[in-house]
Order: structure tokens, then sequence, then C-alpha cells
């Protein structure tokens, strides 16, 4: 028989959310940032020669240049003020995360609770600062090559604080809308950016079609394979392999607390987006770096390797999938430590039936953990390179595993935390007709 908060929760439908007025203004609040952001990404930088900018954006539109563009939305093909996007703040963000396994005070300040998160915070926004003068600094000095109409040091400086700027506001509005909105605040930004490019990809691919008589069957096949690529997605993302935890009857003063029983969730896709986030940059980077170097005739084995490391080339596809391997089980090894787990269960008097508290419980958490990371780098693996085989047949960067996971992931996670309020406002209502009932007794 299902629990009440079971019935609750199946009973719960978005026709309530006329009622939820603090939702209302949630998501009202989210939308007004997400348009904000929009509008940035319209804005250009001064000084920047439109004509010439869009010959060189072509010709590395493939390289790190495509990646940045599409998750700022276009920004970066519009030279426009928020052509960082948010992504220094994520690499800060992973950064800092990475860095507490090496540094013991990063590591107890992670175990501090509220106040620790507080300053490792500040932390992620020093070095986001520093990521962002770093990156904007390089953009603009490479744009002083072509592409500026009156290049020197006050285009340098200008464009340094423009582009940190910009980058430094997202970073705020995105918390605002994390402590004022509805869902993450950077992951929305990051989706608003990639969604916005969607219309003109599809747009392209069926004028590709009706242009190309060849390609005519292919198109319809092609957004056919994404839909059931989204499907496949939300499928291997819910999937969690759920371990059995028992809790003693435990006295505790004068009170007797019943035998329990709970399950400790392992999610299939443990590290989420950061395994192909990080493989694409790393490996864009030195691919952006010879089209640059090559440009000018330069040495045939630099041309050579460049052409094998090109989007769909077998070299690309085969050090693209090694390295959502390897950061697939690298930073699933740092979200989740199950030395950590098994000591916290063994604190609150929790044990896997069949299996000793401590050491033991850690190996066998930690096998369970192995065996499921592997189904899950085989999945984001191949999730990622479907797009790459599909681009072979002109289908655009914005079909890339990366976009596509991230759109699936932040729309569940904001319809979940949606379908939270629901669940808490309908509580709510439930709570004041209980006390109503009860003062008329």
């Amino acid at each position: 028989m299902a629990s009440a908060a079971e019935q609750l929760a199946a009973n719960i439908n978005f026709s309530s959310l006329g009622k939820a007025e603090e939702l209302k203004k949630r998501i009202w609040f989210t939308l007004g940032a997400l348009i904000v952001v929009r509008l940035g990404t319209y804005i250009p930088l001064p000084g920047i020669n439109p004509a010439e900018f869009a010959k060189v954006f072509g010709k590395q539109a493939q390289g790190l240049l495509g990646l940045f563009q599409m998750f700022s939305g276009g920004a970066v093909g519009r030279h426009a003020i928020f052509s960082l996007n948010i992504m220094p703040y994520i690499s800060a963000s992973i950064i800092i995360q990475l860095m507490t396994t090496i540094i013991p005070s990063l590591e107890a300040l992670k175990k501090e609770g509220e106040a620790g998160r507080r300053v490792m915070n500040q932390y992620t926004r020093y070095l986001t600062l520093i990521l962002a003068l770093f990156q904007s600094y390089g953009i603009a000095f490479g744009l002083q090559a072509s592409g500026v109409t009156d290049p020197g040091p006050f285009f340098l400086v200008s464009s340094v604080i423009t582009l940190t700027g910009g980058t430094l506001f997202l970073m705020w509005l995105g918390e605002q809308i994390t402590s004022r909105g509805v869902g993450n605040g950077t992951s929305l930004i990051i989706f608003a950016g990639i969604v916005a490019e969607l219309p003109a990809m599809i747009a392209g691919l069926l004028e590709q079609g009706r242009v190309d008589s060849s390609k005519a069957l292919l198109v319809p096949l092609l957004l056919i394979g994404a839909v059931g690529l989204v499907a496949f997605i939300v499928f291997m993302e819910r999937a969690q392999r759920r371990i059995l935890i028992n809790y003693p009857k435990r006295q505790v003063g004068n009170r007797v607390t019943q035998a329990q029983s709970s399950f400790l969730p392992l999610k299939l896709n443990t590290a989420g987006v950061i395994p192909p986030i990080f493989a694409s940059s790393l490996l864009l980077l030195p691919t952006t770096a010879l089209g640059f170097a090559s440009q000018g005739g330069g040495p045939e084995w630099l041309q050579t390797v460049n052409f094998y490391l090109g989007h769909g080339r077998p070299a690309f596809m085969v050090l693209y999938a090694a390295l959502i391997i390897f950061f697939a089980f690298f930073y699933t090894a740092i979200v989740l430590n199950p030395q950590e787990t098994a000591d916290n269960l063994k604190k609150q008097g929790g044990f896997i039936p069949g299996i000793r508290p401590g050491e033991r419980t850690a190996e066998f958490i930690d096998k369970i953990l192995t065996r499921i990371t592997v189904l899950g780098a085989l999945y984001i693996t191949f999730v990622c390179l479907v797009p790459e085989l599909a681009s072979s047949f002109g289908a655009s960067l914005a079909f890339g595993g990366t976009s596509i996971l991230i759109v699936v992931s932040v729309t569940m996670d904001t319809v979940a935390q949606v379908h939270g309020y629901l669940m808490a406002h309908q509580y709510q209502g439930l709570v004041k007709k209980a006390k109503l009932k009860g003062s008329k007794r």
C-alpha cells in the first residue's frame, strides 16, 4: 500500500501552479534573468571589425571557439561582451573541487558545513576572476592580429575589462537565480545559450535537405535520431543502483527508535557532464592552436596532425573517448568517497546486510561504484561519439553530445525542483486545513 507522501506526490499536477505564488515569482525572476543574459550576447565589443572577425571565426569554428560559441549561445560569433560566458566560473569550481583532494586545509573547509562552503565559494570567485583575466587577455591579444579597427593598449585594456566584467556579472546573476529563482543558475545560463542556437541549427539542417537532394532523407533521420538520443539520456540519467541500508533499534534517552531500512542511491552517471566538458576542452585546445599555426602554411606534418584531429576523424574520436572514460572515473572518485560514506554509515549505526561495517563496507561500495561507473563512462562515450559520427554527414556542432547532455540534465533537474516546490505548497495547504479543522473542534 502506498504511503501518504507517495499518494500526495502522485496527485500533484502543474495545474496547481496558479496557486503557488512564491513559485510563480521565482519562475518570472528566472525568465527575466535569462532574458538579460540573451540581450548581453548581442552587445558587441568596441573596436571590432565584423567582416574581418567573421573570416577568422569561420576558420576556427570547429575548434575551441566552436565550443565557446555553443555554450555562449552565439555570443562568440557576434564578438559580444558575454563571449566568455560562465565558463571561467565552471572551470574555477571544478579546480577548487579537485584541489580539496590535494590540499588538507580545503578538505577541512569542505567538512565545516555552511561556513566552510561560504569560504570555498569566495575562493571560487577569486579564481574565476583570475581565469577570466587570463582568458580575456588571450582573446583580446588574438583579435589584434585581425578583426580590430584600432589595435593597441587601449583595445587590450578595454576588452579585458569588458569580457571579465561580463563573466563576473553572469557569475553574480547565476547565484541570484539559484537563490531567488528556480533551478541551478549556472546550469540554466549554459542551457539558455545552447537552446537559443537550436532553432538556427534545425533550420540549417532543413535548408541542407532542401538544397541538396542527396540529404533529403538524411535530415529527418538525424532529427529522429536526436529525439531517440534524448530519450536514451533521460532513461540512463534516471538509472541508479540502490544499496539496502538497515538501521537497528536504538534507545536515545527515554526514547526508543524502531529498526528502519533505507537505500543508498548510486547514480549510473555520477560524474554528470563534467567528463565530456573536460575532454572537449583538453582536446580542442591543441586543435585550435594547430589551426592557428597552420594558417600561414606551416610544415606539412603540422597540417597532417591538424587534419587527423578534426571532428569526425578516427584519431579525434579515439582520444575523445579515452579522455571521457578517464575523467568519468577521476571525477566520480572525487565526488563520492566510499571510505567517507562507510564511516558516516557506521557513525549513524547503519549497515549493509551481510557486510561488516567499516572497511568491508567501503570495499563493497567501491566495488559497486566501479562497476556502475564503467557503464556510466561507456554511456557518456556513446552519447558523445554518435553526434561526432553524424557530423561527417553535415550535422552541426550544436548536436554535440555535451550540449544534449546539458540540456536534458538541466531540464530534468529544473522540473524536479518545480515539482518539489509544488509538493511543499500542497503540504502547506494540507497543514492549514488540518489546523482549521482542529480549531473547530
